[in-house]
Order: C-alpha cells, then structure tokens, then sequence
C-alpha cells in the first residue's frame, strides 16, 4: 500500500490550490508554484457555524484567477465532503477551467507540527502549514510524503499488530525502493528525500544541500566528488539516483550509471547519434530500427544495463511514476440521490484491508468493495487485485441510505 502511494505520478507544471477543510476554524488555502514554492496562504469560512459563504466564495475565485491556479487538492479530513461541495459550486457558478481532487491528508498534521516543518515555515500556524502540504502531495507525492514517518501515513490494517522494529525496517525499505526507482534532482531535493538515496547519509544530505547554498547549482556528477563528506564507496553507491538537468553532462539526466558512460556513448555511436540526441525523434526512429541483439553482439554488457540505457537514449527524463494512474480529477459532485444500482462509476482505491477495499467515488463516504465482489474467480486477498492510488470503474452494487452507504463491484 505504501510503494503504490509514494509512486503515484506527479501533477507536473501545475499551480496547484491545498484546501485543508475544518468547520468552526474555517478552511485554510495555500497556493504553491509548479516548484512546490508558497505563493499565499489564507483562510476561508464557507461552512457552519461561522459560515461567511459570499465572502468565501470571493476569495476562492479571486485566488484562482490571481494565481492562475490549475488544480485544488482538497485534504480528506473533517469537513472534507462539504468543502468539496462548495469547491464543486464555485467552479460551476463562476466556470472557473479548474478541477480537483481529494487527497489523503494522513498524517499532514504530524508533518505540519514538526520539527522539519518549523524550520521550513518558521513563520507559519500549523494548519497553514498543512493547505501547503496537501497541495505538495499532489504536486509530488514522494517528495513530500516522505517527511513524514510512515506508520502515520495511515494506509493498511493491523500495523499496530506488528512488531515494531520489524515493520519500521520494512518501511524504510519500501520508502528507499521508491526513491532509487524515481531518482532524485539534486539540485531541488530536500535533505529528507536526498537521505533516503542508496549510499547518502543524513550528513551527506546536509553536506550536498550546503555545498548548493555556497556554491549554486551542480553542474555535474562529476562535481558531486568534490562536495565534503563524499567518498569513492558513497558516490558509487548513490551516483546512477541522483539526476542533473541542464548540466554540462546530458548522460547526467538519465538512470545510466556513471561506470557505463562509456558503454553509453558506444551505443549512440552505433545508432549515429549523438548525446543532444537523446529523448528526439531521431533517436527514437534510429532505436526502432535496430535490435537488440544487434548492438549487443558489438558491445561488452549485460542485457539489463543495455536495456536501460536504450530507455535512457529513448526517454532520459522517463518518470517511473508515470505508468501508474494519474489523480482522478474532478469538477463535479456526486450525492446518494444521484445513484442507482448498477450504474457505472470512476473511482479511486484509498485504501486495501483483508476483507476489500474502500473506493472514493465522489461521495460523503468512500463505497466499499467487498473481496467476495472483486472477481468471479477465488482470490486470496483484495491486494492481488487492487493498491492504493489505483483509478477503477466500478459498478454500484448496493444502496443502503438510511446508514448512508454505499456496496460497489469489480464485476460488470
């Protein structure tokens, strides 16, 4: 549950609106640029008991407008359904070109009152804090979930069953796979994520985040050596995660190892290219007609590392999150009059347990798959089917509107 959340696909380029609801307090907003920077941060009472609906309304629109604002993440905590119905309203009345979504804001308040919280915002409440990261978690949600302890991301069943060593050693792993899977830019990277690169240490984060502050961007794996604290068994370990764009090195953007440069540039010589090549038609219509087999009989290399580096030659910004399912957004809301059984529905998997899994589907209340309405073949449990993040069509199964839930199937 938790690799399928830390690798959903970022919202690339985006101005992005964080939306965390609450009642008697009011909701509070924060606008973040596509680098995930604070544009604004504000408060808005569009619910009881201290509702001031037109002003809200106001704010919302001039926010969007003001900032040119692409998406709103609405946080999934209290008063997350009834914000989303004033948000649905505002784009409506106002046709505003903006959509939104709900996301999981588990463990945003643990994040929020940090101690890495404090020295990002230091001039900041608590609950600004937390608009900004519900609204990261959509711009990134890797780079922002990953400041916050795992067990209080809130995901699964039973974690608390667990021996407790065990299961941190196990998070820690899933959250380190996630981050060597993706790679890191290193010159945006927070420490916490640059910690979490095989072969860097809490130091040697610290270390790479000052050297950047001296000395400005890294230009090249190359330059990385010279930052202190970063030895020869280091650099080797982390070099093949740690990605530059624009340096002076276009291999230095790609997953390819610096040990495989040279096996690198051999291929592109096979394949007459060169490295400004890479990621153009050119190199794609040049791979599409050579094999594999071709190249390798003239090189010295394993599958594995060929394989790689012809994607690299094809795709060297190539995100490994974007083969999952995007956020479903949405302009629109959904009420328990609108449904029937039987009819057909987009839906977003927040959540896997032994006996199903809970779908958002628009409504007050997540719909619930049970694991007997999955598939009409046996299966042992939810998760060979279904993981958090997933986007799925699913078929209403059952209405109960007295208890104001609602049964849903996977099968058509």
């Amino acid at each position: 549950n938790l690799e399928k959340l830390l690798l959903q696909p970022p919202m690339k380029d985006k101005i992005i609106l964080g939306f965390d609801p609450a009642f008697r307090t009011g909701c509070k907003l924060a606008v973040i640029d596509a680098s995930g920077k604070k544009l604004c941060v504000d408060v808005i009472y569009p619910h009881q008991p201290n509702a001031r609906i037109p002003e809200a309304k106001k704010k919302l629109v001039q926010l969007c407008k003001d900032y040119h604002v692409d998406l709103i993440a609405i946080g999934n905590g209290t008063a997350s359904r009834e914000s989303e119905a004033f948000v649905a309203e505002v784009i409506k009345e106002y046709d505003l070109s903006v959509a939104y979504t709900i996301v999981s804001e588990a463990g945003a308040s643990v994040y929020s009152a940090s101690k890495l919280a404090i020295e990002e915002f230091p001039d900041l409440k608590v609950e600004q804090r937390s608009a900004i990261s519900i609204a990261r978690r959509l711009l990134d949600p890797l780079s922002e979930l990953i400041k916050i302890d795992p067990q209080s991301i809130g995901v699964g069943q039973y974690q608390h069953d667990l021996p407790k060593k065990r299961l941190g050693e196990r998070l820690s792993f899933v959250v380190e796979k996630a981050v060597n899977l993706v790679g890191v830019n290193i010159n945006t990277a927070s420490p916490v994520l640059l910690t979490n690169v095989s072969g860097l240490t809490t130091s040697m984060a610290n270390s790479i985040v000052s050297y950047r502050q001296e000395h400005g961007k890294i230009t090249s794996r190359e330059e990385i050596k010279k930052i202190p604290k970063i030895g020869a068994k280091s650099f080797e370990q982390a070099a093949g995660f740690l990605r530059i764009e624009d340096g002076i090195e276009p291999l230095d953007r790609t997953g390819i190892h610096p040990e495989s440069y040279e096996i690198a540039r051999q291929v592109l010589q096979i394949l007459d290219l060169h490295t400004e090549d890479m990621g153009t038609d050119k190199a794609k219509k040049a791979l599409e007609q050579t094999s594999l087999q071709k190249i390798q009989d003239q090189v010295l290399c394993d599958t594995y590392t060929l394989k790689d580096i012809l994607d690299a030659i094809s795709t060297p910004l190539r995100d490994y999150r974007d083969q999952n399912d995007a956020p479903l957004l949405r302009k629109d809301i959904l009420t328990m009059e609108d449904l029937h059984v039987h009819d057909q529905l987009e839906g977003t998997v927040r959540n896997v347990v032994d006996f199903g899994a809970f779908v958002d589907i628009g409504l007050h209340e997540d719909g619930l798959i049970h694991i007997s309405q999955m598939s009409k073949k046996r299966i042992h449990h939810p998760s060979e089917l279904l993981s958090v993040g997933d986007v799925i069509t699913v078929w209403v199964y059952k209405i109960d509107e007295e208890k104001q839930k609602v049964q849903l199937t996977l099968i058509p």
